[in-house]
């Protein structure tokens, strides 16, 4: 045999096969080679690190700690190099030219079986230096093992045919890998395209990476540090680094944890709401990362859509480097670290909200329709999510919050629901004829003035087992009080029903006396089968048929109108009929449910010009 052959190896058949894989199935990107190169020049390093600690003599021990990166857009080549652990001739065989040599068969054999997409499975084997033949035609590695005694070598490859191992002349400590690039991968041979893909993926290696002589990666990475070793200056600057912000952030989390996952985050909350300012709905912007390598800078997956305004990184070592985008979003590791993650922030704001609730309520005034996105989309997190929710309420002044939680500690124990009231204000809520029974009877009633909050309420029945029960509806129950003013005979209230109800036809359901009004004549009070306003202006929004409005109109019997109206009856019926449908239209009006104010302002002409005649 000649020595050119003696060193000529082939790759087995299934080798072949998965090689095939990892270039032209696993990575979605070309670009990723690069990260995963820099990725395996690291993890060469750091066992070098560890060797110096346990042994006595190392192969050129005085090199640097560190990954030199060359581009030669003449020659078409890319050249990464480490002085880290090195190679001997059995470890190149075994590690470069055997892919998953521990179970290569059985894993592809498994593939088949199951019937799995080559993504999904593909991570749990280190086979990121393979991504190299995605952008090389052939790639040379030089390399030299830490031990003295090692032999300088050469292992070079096109990925297809085989490799081989020849003797090379005084290789350095470490690898050095030279690729050289396929027709139409030249971009990968010039320096502005490497730096813009090392910043992106490889800014925070442990080891310095220098590209042609110049330092890239000069941030450090601050999540992985202590807290207390962190200051707020620190927090700040990087914050404005990786959201790309001039100001500093509302909130800082940072917190790291072994169980059930290995992970460490650093999330930050914005000053402010950019969508608040009409610039469309913001992108994911917490970047994940596995070791310090980018894994996606954008995923969409990894926090739920409703936390897209938080920044920062999620770090997490239990992640295969070489996973895929594709295969990352629907990993159940991903999924893992969404709930864990989702969970410990709703935490980390319960926290703030009862230390620090004035900073909490300017929190709320600018991110609060995020948590309430999530109390509509997200059941999973829902009861924490709308402990976390403020408003006005009856018994608060104007401006202040309240909570859920400390409605349910002001009410009476025997209260069974939470009472609410929508509108446009608070001014609007409190002269509506809704208010009125609830505050004669010292019943809180929370006030919601968003244009969202029906959606999100009616996504939410009940809050720890009180139901949240709109204050406008006809089937509440309230117990009986004592009234003033004397009420119009029962007989009388009993032929005036009978007669708005005949005058106003379809437009009612019925005509009934209450005992909620105090200071209104009347109140339009929806079925509990009914869309409300709220509900109708949504229907509408989304295009969708919206059916004839038809309320409950109930009457105030001691009301000065309603007993005046039950004697124009006899008097003058035509001006009665008038004066029913205005009060019906007034009632409507205040309940948001007049689509066409216009007859109403003309029938209103028509009283005046009788009263007035």
């Amino acid at each position: 045999m000649t020595k050119e052959t003696q060193h000529q190896h082939g790759f087995q058949a299934e080798v072949k096969q998965l090689l095939d894989i990892v270039i032209h199935s696993l990575y979605t990107d070309k670009e990723i080679f690069v990260r995963e190169l820099v990725s395996n020049a690291a993890d060469a390093l750091e066992k070098l690190r560890l060797k110096q600690l346990t042994e006595n003599e190392i192969y050129q021990g005085d090199l640097p700690l560190e990954i030199t990166i060359t581009t030669d857009e003449e020659a078409k080549t890319l050249t990464i190099s480490d002085h880290g652990i090195g190679m001997t001739r059995e470890e190149l065989a075994e590690n470069l030219g055997t892919i998953a040599h521990s179970g290569t068969k059985s894993f592809l054999e498994g593939l088949k079986e199951k019937g799995e997409t080559n993504a999904d499975v593909i991570g749990q084997f280190g086979v990121g230096f393979y991504s190299a033949f995605m952008a090389a035609e052939t790639v040379d590695v030089y390399t030299h093992s830490w031990e003295n005694s090692a032999e300088s070598l050469k292992w070079s490859s096109d990925g297809t045919t085989g490799y081989s191992i020849d003797d090379a002349e005084d290789a350095q400590r470490g690898s050095k890998m030279v690729m050289h690039l396929k027709e139409g991968m030249e971009e990968f041979s010039q320096e502005a395209t490497i730096k813009a893909i090392l910043e992106k993926y490889s800014n925070f290696v442990s080891f310095p990476v220098k590209l042609n002589g110049e330092l890239i990666n000069k941030v450090d990475a601050v999540w992985l540090k202590s807290k207390s070793d962190v200051t707020e200056e620190e927090y700040n600057e990087f914050y404005k680094f990786v959201a790309h912000a001039w100001d500093e952030p509302r909130y800082t989390m940072h917190f790291s944890a072994d169980a059930p996952l290995a992970i460490n985050a650093l999330l930050f909350v914005p000053n402010e709401n950019q969508e608040q300012f009409g610039m469309g709905q913001m992108e994911a912007g917490v970047s994940l990362y596995c070791r310090k390598v980018l894994i996606d800078a954008k995923p969409e997956k990894l926090l739920p859509e409703w936390l897209r305004f938080l920044k920062g990184v999620i770090d997490s070592a239990d992640l295969p480097l070489n996973i895929s985008r594709e295969s990352m979003q629907d990993s159940a590791l991903i999924q893992k670290l969404n709930k864990l993650i989702t969970k410990r922030f709703l935490k980390f704001l319960e926290k703030e909200a009862k230390d620090s609730p004035e900073k909490y309520e300017e929190f709320y005034a600018k991110f609060g329709r995020f948590l309430k996105e999530g109390v509509a989309t997200s059941f999973e997190h829902q009861a924490q999510l709308a402990g976390l929710l403020r408003m006005e309420t009856s018994m608060t002044e104007n401006g202040k919050f309240s909570s859920f939680a400390e409605y349910i500690d002001r009410a009476p124990e025997d209260q069974e629901a939470i009472y609410y009231l929508i509108g446009a204000s608070r001014e609007i809520i409190e002269n509506g004829p809704y208010l009125e029974a609830f505050k004669k009877r010292g019943i809180e009633v929370a006030y919601f003035m968003d244009g969202v909050d029906q959606y999100v309420l009616d996504s939410m029945p009940e809050y720890k087992g009180k139901k949240l029960i709109c204050a406008d509806r006809a089937d509440i129950e309230l117990e009986d009080v004592d009234t003033e003013g004397e009420a119009l005979e029962a007989d009388k209230l009993e032929k005036l029903s009978a007669f708005m109800a005949e005058n106003l036809g379809d437009r009612v359901e019925k005509v009934e006396a209450g005992k909620r009004l105090v200071n209104s004549p009347v109140a339009a009070l929806a079925p509990a089968d009914a869309p409300n306003a709220q509900m109708r202006s949504m229907m509408k929004a989304m295009g969708q048929e919206v059916p004839e409005a038809k309320i409950i109109l109930e009457v105030n019997p001691r009301h000065e109108v309603i007993k005046n109206l039950s004697a124009m009856q006899s008097s003058n019926e035509e001006l009665a009929k008038l004066v029913t449908e205005q009060l019906a239209d007034n009632a409507m009006l205040a309940a948001g449910l007049l689509d066409n104010p216009q007859g109403m302002v003309n029938r209103l002409h028509d009283i005046l010009a009788k009263v007035t005649n």
